[in-house]
């Protein structure tokens, strides 16, 4: 079933909608989450309340990708849950060490007009992303989308770790400057 069939029948209520988006989709969402939250209990809570939001927001939203409109609520919803057992316990994890990388270059507080911000810097980012070779595009997405680890990648396209963390950084820099030559203080 294509993705305006499935967005039909949330907009009908049907509750095929759940079972046809988690057909689809499960194993994706659960891998987001998992990569964030290494717990198969956790990240299966953090899908079934995607479902739930996707339920809720559908209609009056008609997303153009189910796909990353999902991706996007499961991603925020286990970084949220992610925060809320670090503020309980002290760890060192990928989603921990994924986010203080892009802390140096992605601004963490907006200015007054934060919608205008909010969506400029998306297009810078999707500017930035675009502009990058394929292979460095996927790593720092995998990276900072998906969370996955560098070792993960580097096996996945069969690099050495070093060389993922180099092409990272560099990426790095290379967003922060974008984002400085266009205003954004970092």
């Amino acid at each position: 079933m294509d993705d305006i069939d499935i967005i039909k029948l949330y907009f009908d209520r049907s509750e095929k909608a759940i079972n046809k988006t988690s057909e689809k989709y499960g194993r994706y969402l659960m891998r987001i989450a998992e990569n964030i939250l290494f717990s198969y209990q956790d990240s299966e809570e953090c899908v079934n309340d995607t479902y739930l939001k996707a339920w809720n927001s559908i209609p009056p939203k008609s997303p153009k990708s189910l796909r990353a409109y999902l991706g996007r609520i499961t991603r925020n919803s286990a970084i949220n849950l992610y925060k809320s057992y670090s503020a309980e316990k002290c760890g060192g994890s990928v989603a921990d060490i994924v986010l203080s990388e892009l802390e140096a270059c992605i601004p963490s507080e907006l200015t007054v007009e934060k919608k205008i911000d909010e969506k400029f810097l998306v297009r810078l980012l999707e500017e930035f992303l675009k502009a990058q070779k394929e292979t460095n595009r996927n790593i720092f997405l995998r990276r900072y989308w998906y969370c996955e680890s560098v070792s993960q990648i580097a096996k996945d396209f069969s690099l050495k770790e070093g060389t993922v963390t180099s092409i990272l950084y560099r990426m790095r820099l290379k967003l922060k400057e974008k984002l400085e030559k266009e205003g954004i203080a970092v």
